[in-house]
């Protein structure tokens, strides 16, 4: 299949989002409970104090926002989607068209991901800023560079929810796989405790490791606490990560093919 048709894929999976305006409204409240609970505990934990290490309360607050709904999109979607696929055996379908099946996947979850920034993450922003305030990018090339380190931030964690989901062909469910990947994320990828509050020793060893790439990297560029050299090192490092983790996908991927259970109908 050519590649001018994968866009359309995206696109299809844009539009069937609008079919389902009541899960957007439960994502996007839930979105925003989660973050005013961040918010909350934030307050509490500054307790008035001017900072923290050196990290201002704007700061985390704005850091919530990125490295919550921005960045930490809805990866549980691939694993089911590939888990799923597996479990019927509607994958064996895939070989019969003129398509590669990650490609397959990469487009449709970019068409979901463009709908949950229109309809949920830009909403909940809007909300957290007239409401609590957030911090403009902290110069105009951190603003700048936040892009680049965002679109690997989501493909990173395209990749990795692909690998696991592709496990699946092998352990015929992707249940665990979501809870396997979701403590390795929380753990550390910096969403919930950012790398700068950890012992120098861990925040070292997690910051060469791909996950820091997903939420950590994109959300310390926005707020400037990269200077020049470390950012475009840094993006480098997290090419290189998209790189290897692109060819374990391929790999994979080819020996998935020859190993195809079919189950069910």
């Amino acid at each position: 299949m050519r590649a001018a048709s994968y866009p359309a894929f995206a696109l299809t999976a844009f539009q069937s989002r609008l079919v389902y305006r009541n899960q957007v409204w439960a994502s996007a409240f839930g979105d925003l409970v989660s973050i005013f609970a961040r918010i909350a505990i934030l307050t509490a934990a500054f307790a008035g104090a001017a900072q923290v290490d050196g990290i201002t309360l704007p700061e985390m607050v704005t850091y919530a926002l990125l490295s919550g709904p921005l960045l930490y999109w809805e990866y549980s979607r691939v694993l089911y989607d590939v888990g799923d696929a597996v479990r019927t055996g509607d994958v064996a379908v895939f070989l019969l068209k003129p398509l590669h099946y990650p490609s397959y996947l990469l487009s449709t979850h970019s068409g979901h991901f463009a709908f949950e920034c229109v309809a949920i993450v830009v909403p909940v922003a809007l909300i957290v800023g007239f409401t609590v305030g957030l911090l403009p990018p902290a110069s105009l090339f951190h603003g700048l560079m936040f892009f680049p380190y965002w679109a690997v931030s989501w493909l990173i964690l395209f990749i990795l929810a692909c690998l696991c989901g592709l496990l699946a062909f092998w352990l015929l469910t992707a249940f665990s796989l979501e809870w396997f990947l979701m403590a390795i994320m929380s753990l550390f990828s910096g969403a919930i405790i950012p790398l700068w509050f950890l012992p120098t020793p861990l925040a070292t060893l997690f910051g060469y490791l791909p996950f820091a790439w997903i939420s950590y990297y994109p959300a310390a560029v926005y707020l400037g606490k990269l200077d020049v050299t470390a950012t475009w090192l840094h993006l480098g490092i997290g090419l290189f990560w998209l790189t290897v983790l692109s060819a374990a996908v391929l790999a994979l991927w080819a020996k998935a093919r020859h190993r195809l259970i079919v189950q069910g109908g």
